[in-house]
């Protein structure tokens, strides 16, 4: 029973990461597609693709094979508290209105605006190409050292990288059906879930490195994900500021 809330609670992680940042990357990929061409767009894309599958491939069983378990929790640990910390602390602030909700239409409109003003290429347009590479290989990168940290220290390393995968050709997909309607999608209630996980995570893990038996072995997991989310709640009601205070505007910004 351990082993399986342990597997719930990591695929779910992975799942919900790798979904915020292709929402991201596909806002990216949309706006490179709408104004440079599909082609392109598409190409740079499946290459991102293939290069964050490789990272994945050659780093993740090397790290299981040649670092010592204790070490690589304390490590590992560690990068999940520091990424779960800057996803929680963004989604506290939202939720309390102290800063602006992330915008996706918003920020697809602004990419558009910028590649429309730029010279167009042939079939294969190169700018295009670029923007759709990167966009997804950066927002990839940080679903691949999730995958990585989370994957390589449960030893369930096959299973993180299926729940990513899940992720992109979910995201993929909502894509298609729902264009650019992505400011529907709840990223902030995802990123705040996403970021309880990884500090409930890092935390587990990082205190096992140390020493640390945690009483009920893997099922302190979901409740450490609780008491974090009581404490994330509380900041959010203490934080949040008067009515008559004016709301904040939409965030365009690509963080």
């Amino acid at each position: 029973m351990h082993v399986h809330t342990d597997v719930a609670v990591l695929l779910v992680s992975v799942f919900l990461a790798s979904s915020v940042e292709m929402v991201e990357a596909l806002t990216i990929v949309l706006a490179a597609g709408t104004a440079r061409g599909w082609r392109s767009a598409l190409e740079g894309t499946a290459l991102a693709l293939l290069t964050l599958t490789a990272l994945v491939a050659t780093l993740g069983p090397a790290i299981v094979h040649y670092v010592p378990l204790d070490t690589l929790r304390i490590v590992v640990g560690g990068l999940l508290l520091v990424f779960g910390l800057q996803w929680l602390r963004k989604a506290v602030l939202r939720a309390a209105g102290l800063k602006a909700k992330h915008d996706e239409d918003a920020i697809f409109k602004r990419h558009v605006e910028e590649l429309e003003a730029q010279p167009r290429g042939g079939a294969r347009d190169s700018l295009g190409f670029v923007l759709a590479f990167k966009g997804v290989f950066l927002e990839g990168l940080e679903v691949v050292v999730i995958v990585i940290t989370l994957g390589s220290t449960s030893n369930h390393l096959g299973l993180a990288a299926l729940a990513a995968l899940a992720a992109v050709l979910v995201v993929a997909g909502v894509g298609l059906a729902v264009a650019r309607q992505l400011s529907a999608v709840p990223e902030n209630a995802m990123k705040m879930a996403v970021g309880l996980m990884l500090v409930s995570f890092g935390t587990f893990w990082s205190g096992e490195g140390v020493g640390i038996n945690w009483y009920g072995s893997d099922l302190a997991i979901p409740a450490l994900v609780a008491l974090y989310g009581l404490t994330a709640l509380t900041l959010v009601l203490i934080l949040r500021p008067s009515p008559v205070d004016s709301p904040s505007g939409p965030d365009v910004s690509v963080a």
